[in-house]
């Protein structure tokens, strides 16, 4: 047998358990995407504000950029690496607006903490922008693990794919991983009190809303674990808050009043933000050390600076979307609860944890067959299948977003 013949077998495989992954042909009209013939309203995208169909958006983007200069218009490509010629005033603006946003932030957190809590003012972040989440979830964890410090990394059991492999990339002789079931914070201190003496860190790692399951982590007892040892630092992902959850906008930790406790607080502008790329926000130091050590970073072209102008573009006007995200909450917590009520796939619950709202049905062939159902009602909404997802936790992974109506949710609901 020869190799393509044992690929084309192990493919027929993936299709014969349902598990055979495609590119789709899509166009794309504003909130509705055309597939095979068919205008869908598109419920699978992470474009939870709106921003990425709003056309009327984008011509001012355009608008404004057309007042610059030929000299001081964004190029299209950034030609090299960061560390050669890659880097660029608009990429340099942007992670000094992204310091400014979260500073911001830190001193409302302040403000509003009792007088014995302790100040996050001294403690300043830093940003640094790379190229996507993958790229930073891969890049971060392995330079922060380089120095040979006898680590111990607890992640938890449901985080995203690319943490994963950035865990996978930070095993050494020194560094090792363990996994703590989902959300739960006493086997996470079981596994802190295993760690043995030599351990001198322990870094913990979470999503702060998870991709599939759109739950939360309950970031303010995370950081009660970390007061308890010195050893513990804090990576949070915020991929699918940021935009979406708090005052501003800024996240989770925003929200929950964290910000000044977390060490690592990492985010994209892939989804909320209708952009591309992600950013870690740092200690000055650490963002040295990674610009340094960090090899998504240092081997891989900078983003075209057109598209670091369009993100400080949508980050001026992050703050004041509070309508938008206030209508999201409340279109996400009337799909959720509908599911509840229908199908007891989760207790009914008035609290909002995030617009991914997954609706599980457990077997491969009913959620495809529930995935063309909704298609054929003109839902574009896709199905989710082991492995991305656990055994026998097949879901379709419906994904709210601010420009839904209120229409738009209840003829949804009522295809469930």
């Amino acid at each position: 047998m020869t190799l393509k013949d044992e690929l084309e077998q192990a493919l027929q495989t993936l299709k014969k358990n349902e598990q055979y992954r495609q590119i789709p042909t899509l166009a794309h009209d504003g909130c509705y995407v055309v597939y095979q013939g068919k205008r869908l309203l598109n419920i699978a995208s992470n474009d939870y504000l709106g921003l990425g169909s709003d056309s009327r958006l984008q011509r001012a983007f355009f608008e404004q950029m057309d007042q610059l200069s030929d000299t001081h218009y964004p190029k299209m490509s950034a030609t090299s690496s960061r560390l050669l010629t890659g880097d660029d005033t608009q990429l340099q603006a942007l992670e000094l607006e992204m310091q400014a946003w979260y500073q911001t932030a830190v001193c409302q957190e302040d403000a509003s903490n009792s007088p014995s809590s302790p100040s996050n003012l001294s403690r300043p972040k830093s940003v640094l922008v790379f190229n996507s989440g993958y790229h930073a979830n891969i890049g971060i964890l392995p330079a922060l693990t380089a120095l040979p410090i006898k680590t111990l990394v607890l992640a938890d059991k449901l985080v995203h794919a690319s943490i994963i492999d950035g865990l996978r990339l930070s095993q050494n002789k020194t560094v090792g991983y363990r996994r703590y079931r989902h959300d739960d914070y006493a086997h996470l201190a079981r596994l802190i009190e295993q760690a043995d003496d030599d351990i001198r860190r322990i870094i913990i790692v979470t999503e702060s809303v998870f991709s599939m399951d759109g739950d939360r982590a309950d970031l303010q007892q995370l950081v009660q674990i970390k007061a308890q040892d010195a050893r513990i630092e804090l990576y949070v992902d915020e991929a699918h808050a940021i935009g979406v959850l708090g005052e501003t906008g800024l996240g989770l930790a925003e929200e929950t009043q964290t910000l000044g406790q977390i060490d690592y607080l990492v985010g994209t502008f892939g989804k909320a933000f209708a952009s591309v790329g992600a950013y870690i926000m740092c200690d000055e130091i650490i963002k040295r050390w990674l610009v340094n050590h960090m090899r998504s970073l240092i081997f891989s072209t900078a983003l075209p600076p057109i598209n670091h102008a369009w993100t400080r573009f949508v980050l001026a006007k992050m703050p004041s979307l509070t309508s938008a995200r206030t209508h999201l909450a409340l279109l996400s917590t009337e799909l959720s609860e509908a599911i509840a009520r229908k199908h007891s796939t989760s207790a009914a619950s008035s609290a909002y944890a995030s617009p991914i709202v997954p609706y599980i049905l457990g077997d491969n062939a009913r959620t495809l067959a529930k995935a063309q159902q909704l298609q054929a009602a003109g839902f574009y909404a896709l199905p989710i299948r082991p492995p991305t997802v656990p055994a026998n936790s097949a879901r379709i992974r419906l994904v709210m977003n601010a420009k839904l109506t209120y229409d738009d949710c209840e003829r949804l609901i009522q295809q469930l």
